[in-house]
């Protein structure tokens, strides 16, 4: 794949990667912002995400509901995302149409109104978000395990950020954000489709060249590389099922042991896609945790989730249950699972199918020309292009040895979070 993808960076330190694709006469065109809620301080969380709908707002050139016109009428499709590294913005549409998403995002890089009314409205928006989300048991569950995984790091906030900044943030806020991060020099522009490379490129550089780019000035952010100690944190909500969560720190995703950590987890609780899109799906009945958990009634379902990210962040095991089970139950059979992992080298076997379906779900999730543009853009926010290019030798570098090395560095009994949602009496919502 390397020699495919193709990086050129403008003097303004804007980063463009290509990749030709011809089979479909169609263009994916993704604009990454090294910004997210990782960037955050107290006080201002949530900005992120604000400013991404602030985008959709208009500038004097694309007035608001101009945008989506524009996309629609040539038959395109657009959407943006705010995680916790970055913000993405992308439109997918016919080749030769390319020229469109390029202008807009180009305007919209630099020109957004930002509105002061149209500010408030987003915070009704946005505030209304969030209380739907508290609704949510995953949610609610999921903020107060982060909130106890980490003492300091901005990975502790909710990407929505919290209900008392998002009264607080001020049109001004917002504007001062949008100026320091929507920058040449950190952003990224991932091209795949139905086009010339050299033309791409010209296309390009035509209309970013003569953007101005400071060195943003970022505070450092300390990476928390431990979970300091073991805690337990319940919270109750109207549901009718129990959330149990058990959560480890996990390495970043420039890190080997990541890909280790990926195939014990594929081992333990079945093979999970790190494509925002998906892409096909793969039975995890084969999995320890489903045989253990799940076939023994001890759990209604097992699942395991690892993300790339730019520090250290989490790796969760979830299991859903009824009020009625034994939550203590659960974790016993999760802890033997994990003590074999660590006290046992895993058969030669049974490894190669872990690989085997982890590699299957990063070629599912592959395989559009969307999907293809976004696997470019996602690796150089953590890491470089090349992740994306050696994706798949690094999982097959993975060995029994270095997962039963990632499962005693990993998932310590005494260095992990453990996360309970009850039903509150009634149940129903």
């Amino acid at each position: 794949m390397t020699e495919q993808i193709h990086k050129h960076v403008l003097e303004n330190g804007l980063t463009i990667l290509t990749k030709e694709l011809h089979h479909a006469p169609l263009i994916s065109h993704w604009v990454w912002y090294r910004v997210g809620s990782r960037n955050e301080v107290p006080g201002k969380t949530g900005i992120s995400h604000w400013v991404e709908h602030m985008q959709f707002k208009g500038t004097p050139r694309y007035p608001i509901h101009v945008l989506d016109a524009e996309i629609s009428r040539v038959g395109g499709f657009w959407n943006a995302m705010t995680y916790l590294d970055w913000t993405t913005y992308y439109e997918t549409l016919p080749a030769e149409m390319a020229g469109v998403a390029i202008d807009l995002e180009r305007d919209r890089m630099v020109n957004s109104i930002f509105d002061l009314q149209e500010t408030e409205l987003e915070r009704t928006v946005i505030i209304s978000e969030r209380e739907g989300n508290e609704n949510d048991p995953m949610f609610k569950l999921s903020e107060a395990v982060r909130q106890a995984a980490f003492s300091r790091h901005p990975y502790r906030e909710q990407v929505i950020g919290a209900m008392d900044d998002l009264r607080a943030i001020t049109r001004d806020d917002l504007y001062a954000h949008y100026q320091r991060f929507y920058t040449p020099s950190n952003a990224v522009i991932a091209v795949a489709g139905d086009f010339q490379t050299a033309d791409m490129i010209d296309q390009l550089a035509e209309k970013y060249n003569s953007l101005s780019s400071a060195e943003i000035q970022a505070g450092k952010i300390e990476p928390e590389d431990k979970i300091e100690a073991f805690s337990k944190v319940v919270v109750e909500g109207p549901e009718e099922t129990v959330y149990f969560e058990l959560s480890y720190r996990a390495p970043s995703a420039n890190s080997q042991d990541f890909f280790s950590l990926m195939v014990l987890d594929s081992l333990l609780t079945g093979p999970t896609s790190l494509s925002m899109f998906g892409g096909g799906g793969i039975s995890n009945k084969t999995s320890r945790l489903y045989k253990q958990v799940v076939e023994k009634d001890a759990a209604m379902s097992i699942s395991g989730g690892l993300q790339s990210t730019i520090d250290p962040y989490l790796y969760n095991i979830l299991a859903i249950t009824s009020p009625d089970s034994d939550t203590e139950r659960i974790r016993a059979r999760i802890d033997d699972e994990i003590a074999r992992l660590q006290d046992s080298p895993v058969s030669s076997e049974e490894i190669a199918r872990a690989i085997k379906q982890a590699k299957a779900l990063f070629a599912y999730g592959s395989e559009s020309i969307t999907n293809q543009a976004f696997w470019m853009g996602y690796a150089a926010i953590f890491a470089d292009h090349t992740w994306f290019d050696n994706f798949i030798e690094n999982l097959e570098s993975v060995t029994a040895e270095s997962v039963m090395k990632a499962a005693r560095k990993y998932l310590q009994g005494d260095e992990r979070v453990i996360g309970i949602y009850r039903p509150t009496a009634g149940g129903k919502r």
